[in-house]
Formats: structure tokens, sequence, C-alpha cells
């Protein structure tokens, strides 16, 4: 889907925050298989962001040798040899910077509340994001999940401005190992609450990838809610020490 274009970065004042895509269900045990894991945690997430859009609330080749001919003749090549593996340990995210959109924030936790639904980040700080630290860390191998508020109560925050990111975008984290995960935009889709592409946006990855998620679209004012939500889909490019 071709990206959307920019909102406008007010909003009105009466609107309430709106998080992101919210789990409804607990994801298993960090020791059984992610690919088991995200099926799960992505289920009924459509529905839960239609009632609760606007709550406070990512094969290697042997060798071939070379031939033997008459002197003159050339040696057959070589297989190339596999690129280092790009994927992380697991650490903490610390900082998000996108500074495209003018986003220098930093992280908390988020996890699976008692009503098994993910909560969100804390609709009170307009320049925060969060970390599902039931999924891969950014950097690691597997898809891992960050979320941010379109806006307030008070005005715009930290992601009023995400979907103005274009294809080749850069995104870079700072890990709490001291580590610089630099990821490059893929994608930036627009879907509608009413038929979200779970599987898409949360299966599992057999390497890095990252997912930023807020609310967008047109807003319902019968509803009180955003109709769509604003995915950003991006790869790990490199990685360095701060």
């Amino acid at each position: 889907m071709a990206a959307p274009q920019p909102r406008q970065s007010h909003q009105p004042q009466s609107r309430q925050s709106c998080p992101s895509q919210q789990p409804q269900t607990k994801p298993a045990s960090r020791s059984h298989s992610r690919a088991l894991r995200w099926p799960l945690v992505a289920a009924g997430l459509g529905a839960l962001l239609i009632h609760n859009s606007l709550e406070s609330r990512a094969d290697l080749k042997p060798q071939t040798p070379p031939a033997v001919s008459a002197p003159a003749a050339p040696a057959a090549p070589r297989a190339t040899a596999p690129a280092a593996d790009p994927a992380l340990p697991r650490s903490a995210p610390e900082r998000l910077s996108i500074p495209q959109i003018g986003v220098n924030a930093p992280f908390t936790d988020l996890s699976i509340g008692a009503s098994g639904q993910l909560n969100p980040p804390p609709a009170d700080d307009t320049n925060l994001v969060g970390w599902f630290r039931g999924g891969a860390s950014p950097g690691e191998r597997g898809t891992s999940i960050v979320v941010g508020h379109v806006d307030t109560k008070t005005g715009p925050a930290v992601f009023s401005r995400l979907e103005a990111l274009r294809p080749g975008s850069t995104v870079r984290i700072m890990r709490a190992d001291g580590i610089v995960a630099r990821f490059k935009v893929d994608s930036v889709d627009a879907f509608s609450k009413a038929d979200f592409p779970n599987k898409r946006v949360y299966a599992d990855a057999s390497s890095p990838e990252l997912r930023l998620i807020t609310c967008g679209g047109a807003y319902n004012r019968s509803t009180r809610e955003y109709e769509e939500n604003v995915v950003v889909f991006a790869h790990l490019d490199s990685a360095q020490r701060a």
C-alpha cells in the first residue's frame, strides 16, 4: 500500500489519546518459539482497537576448490562467503531517534495487563514510546513492536508525524548495552482498524525487524476514535557502539 500523506500535526484539543495496537492475549514464555507466540498475541486486535482506540491509556554454500587444469586456465570461482549474522543479543531499548520527523524520545516497557490487553504508554507524557517487552528487543532476531500516541488531550504526541516517513528513512534505537541499532524503513502503510492485517504486522521474522505503530486516518467524532492505524515496517540496517 502506498504511504499515506502526512496529517496535520495539530489535533483538536478535545481529542483523547490514541494508543496503538494492543494484543489481547498474554504471550507465551520466551522459552517457547516466537513463531508460536505471535499468532496468539495478534488474535483479536482489530476488535480491540475499535473499542479502545481513545482510552487513556521484525543458505550457506560450500566453497568450491580451484579446478585442476592447465596453468593458463583460470581457477574455478569460489562461492561467496555468507554475510555475518546481523542479529544482536537481547537488550532493552532506551531511546528512539528519528530526526526526519523530530522524534527523540525515551522508552517505557509495555506488558500485558490483568485484563489481557497490552498496557499502552502513559497518556500524560506526549514524548514517550513503548516497547512490548514480551517480543523481540530492537535488533534482536524477530519482530520488535514499538508503539506511541499520535496525540493526547493536550495536543500532538510523539508519533504525530509518523506517516511522513518514507522508504529509506532511518530510525535509530539506543539500547541498554550501548549499541545503536540503525533501522531502514521498508514501507509506511495505513490500515483500517476494521480490517487490520494482524499476521502481516505481528508475524515472527527470521531476521531483526521493527514495527512502529500509532493511530491515523480520519477522526470520527461520533465514535471518538481514529479509523486507521499507521504502521512503519523496517529492518535492521547496521549496528555500532555509541
